[in-house]
């Protein structure tokens, strides 16, 4: 069943935490997706089954939670799954991103230090702000408005608003260098229509940790959803059980 919490700001923030033997396995959805996803419940699923603690959660503004999506940005809601993480007094989790999930592990690792035992990002899209737009698009941002996009994987087109994608510039982290030094897992495929496959090398450079490792899988696109994708993540995890 949902549980909530009640933010700084007001908003409640919906999750579903389920203890166990740690570090928590915490489930970071991409852009605006929730944990009602086919890889969230799997993860979950999973960590039931091995009795791992687990934690999915909706940011402010998408599925469960409350929130104007319009207004949420990069951030915030790093800052608001610190706050979550130290309400169920979680000390130590593997951050587990999907697409901008993978983004936002990133920073929270920068704030969370040794709370953070492991990272696993799934097409993970570090810095997609930057080179996710045209200049044209980016000039549309710069007055303040929305870009919207076509969706292949629903029928509404997809917006970017004008100040999520200032907050992302801020938020950049490929170029100066992520200091995280412990093991990493990167799972991108090579037919991914969203995040160039190269992202995933041009961060594990960027990453000071030596125990990085990418997978490569030539013909997943960008939901890794198949199950012999989801496979690939679950074996990732059961590798970093450990403290």
């Amino acid at each position: 069943m949902t549980d909530f919490m009640t933010l700084p700001s007001g908003e409640r923030m919906a999750y579903l935490f389920q203890p166990g033997a740690g570090p928590t396995i915490v489930f970071l959805p991409g852009y605006m997706s929730d944990m009602s996803g086919g890889k969230a419940k799997a993860v979950m699923a999973h960590a039931e089954k091995r009795g791992r603690a687990c934690l999915l959660l909706d940011y402010t503004g998408l599925g469960e939670s409350e929130g104007v999506f319009a207004e949420k940005s990069l951030p915030l809601w790093r800052d608001e799954v610190i706050a979550l993480l130290d309400h169920l007094a979680i000390e130590r989790a593997v951050l587990c991103g999907s697409s901008m999930g993978g983004w936002l592990m990133l920073l929270l690792a920068e704030v969370l230090g040794d709370r953070v035992a492991a990272l696993v990002g799934l097409a993970p899209a570090p810095d997609f702000s930057e080179w996710g737009f045209t200049d044209e698009q980016k000039a549309v941002f710069a007055r303040g408005e929305t870009v919207y996009e076509d969706n292949i994987y629903g029928p509404e087109p997809t917006p970017t608003y004008a100040k999520f994608w200032a907050a992302g510039q801020e938020c950049r982290v490929l170029a100066k260098g992520i200091a995280f030094t412990g093991p990493v897992r990167l799972i991108q495929g090579q037919a991914d229509p969203d995040v160039p496959w190269e992202t995933s090398i041009r961060l594990a450079a960027a990453l000071r940790s030596a125990d990085v490792q990418v997978h490569l899988i030539k013909d997943a696109d960008h939901r890794l959803s198949r199950p012999s994708d989801i496979a690939v993540l679950l074996a990732a995890l059961d590798a970093l059980g450990g403290d």
